[in-house]
């Protein structure tokens, strides 16, 4: 006799309807391809080499340049300070070999006899006013990008969830004032107050990423609110309740797993938002320092060289619509898959 099989979970529907979404699917590899290029920026692009032999020993400059920036190893006194492409050019003999990343220039390498140069065999997407490889550049941004991206979504994530978790489960004045902060926030124009704060602080990723996230909570906060008020009533939790299972038992055990869906989905499509204000806020000279490559910073750069550096925002618009088009592609996709009708498929 053959046993039931078990009712396919929600989760697994979502992920199955995802699935067979082949535009979503295409868009989610790209947004792996770009997580890649920005956690192994410096093995695509660097002036250090990947592997090295010299006078019988074999170095390793990228790995060790991450090691000596966390503090756990140091440099070889022969090493510290110096070009790893003169020290290769003025002291290997025939024995000697270096094999650096595919893209030979580190992304605030300046060239003074490369200045302004178009995309070529050694310069792949060009160069700007000074002479940095825009190519180098461009994978180097995507850290930047991707990193405030996440860690901003990240940030308004878990206060709207806080947020919206508490109004929609005790309601009452708790939901009340929470209710009422979101209309305020709501109804201030995002970007402005984002503008408006940024100025008064000192350039700083870390201070985009906290600006924008505790400016974009409402969004979240309002839908965790909506599915806690529907699900709170529902017949296994009140059943959760009577057994006796605490507030924060009941929240996160029988609540938050079954509301998180639409966050998911709300936190895809700010991930691209969040990616647009800080290209946008660099290219307004409110963004990160002019010591950090970023998508926006190339774009400002170019203002003043249009038309004849015409690759200058090419390349990085391109990079920016990209990544945007691909995070908004995966959230709707995610949307369409955790339609709460599949809860009754």
């Amino acid at each position: 006799m053959k046993r039931a099989q078990r009712p396919e979970g929600y989760w697994h529907i979502v992920l199955r309807q995802f699935r067979r979404n082949r535009v979503a699917i295409a868009g989610l590899v790209v947004v792996l391809l770009l997580f890649i290029i920005a956690a192994f920026a410096d093995f695509i692009a660097s002036d250090k080499p990947l592997v090295m032999k010299y006078r019988n020993q074999v170095y390793f400059p990228v790995l060790k340049d991450y090691a000596a920036w966390l503090g756990v190893a140091r440099w070889e006194t022969q090493f510290q300070n110096v070009s790893f492409k003169d020290f290769v050019a003025s002291n290997f003999d025939k024995r000697d070999w270096a094999q650096f990343p595919p893209i030979r220039y580190s992304p605030n390498e300046v060239s003074l006899t490369s200045v302004l140069r178009p995309p070529s065999a050694q310069h792949l997407l060009g160069t700007d006013d000074v002479g940095r490889d825009i190519a180098s550049r461009v994978v180097h941004g995507s850290r930047v990008s991707l990193s405030v991206g996440f860690v901003a979504v990240s940030i308004y994530v878990l206060i709207g969830l806080f947020i919206g978790a508490l109004a929609g489960y005790y309601g009452g004045i708790v939901d009340m004032i929470a209710s009422r902060m979101i209309e305020i926030m709501l109804t201030i124009p995002t970007f402005f107050l984002i503008i408006t704060v940024v100025a008064f602080l000192p350039p700083s990723i870390l201070n985009i990423m906290i600006v924008i996230g505790i400016t974009n909570w409402p969004t979240v906060a309002r839908l965790t609110r909506g599915e806690f008020l529907k699900t709170k009533s529902l017949e296994y939790v009140v059943a959760a309740k009577a057994l006796g299972a605490s507030d924060v038992r009941t929240i996160f055990r029988h609540i938050l797993p079954n509301t998180i869906a639409p966050v998911f989905v709300a936190a895809t499509f700010g991930v691209a938002s969040a990616i647009l204000i800080e290209s946008t806020l660099s290219f307004l000279g409110f963004g990160v320092p002019p010591s950090k490559a970023s998508w926006g910073s190339i774009l400002s750069n170019a203002r003043q060289l249009l038309p004849s550096g015409w690759w200058l925002t090419v390349f990085p618009g391109l990079a920016i619509f990209l990544t945007v088009t691909s995070y908004n592609i995966v959230g709707e996709g995610l949307r369409d898959a955790a339609d709460p009708r599949l809860k009754e498929s």
